[in-house]
């Protein structure tokens, strides 16, 4: 669903000759071929759109940091550079949780399990990256559930 989207996008960014998007779009394609190739020794996924939006996260991230090291080395005309790459990324992604979202669905889980210290946040952390993969960016959940559970 998430490819064939993303192979319209890039259909469509050539037909426009809308070259930064396209460079971004292909960006995509090569993390995803690269992605594909690397789990071809093992199983396929069992849902091909949690693959890429997971690649496309990481993407995501990688892009933040860059953005702040270019700020910081004063750097405008690259930063804004990623961030026109971002923004073609995040324009995949599903929408994230906002923190209330996350934190009320982290306390639901924490009360369903019977989770009582941090010792059992390693259960909590599975159960959560199994629920909301894609749609909770899992540092921000390590936080919350810390917070949770302490």
């Amino acid at each position: 669903m998430l490819r064939d989207a993303i192979q319209t996008a890039t259909i469509a960014a050539m037909k426009a000759r809308d070259s930064a998007r396209l460079g971004a779009l292909r960006l995509i394609n090569a993390a995803l071929k690269n992605k594909d190739i690397e789990l071809r020794t093992g199983t396929a996924p069992a849902d091909d759109d949690v693959l890429v939006t997971d690649v496309l996260m990481k993407m995501a991230k990688q892009r933040r940091e860059s953005i702040e090291m270019f700020d910081m080395g004063g750097r405008a005309e690259l930063a804004a550079v990623e961030r026109a790459e971002l923004s073609v990324i995040e324009s995949f992604m599903p929408t994230q949780m906002d923190d209330a979202e996350a934190l009320a669905a982290i306390k639901a889980i924490v009360a369903e399990i019977g989770a009582t210290s941090v010792k059992d946040m390693g259960r909590v952390m599975a159960t959560v990256k199994e629920r909301f993969a894609g749609k909770l960016d899992m540092s921000k959940a390590s936080g919350l559930v810390k917070a949770a559970l302490g």
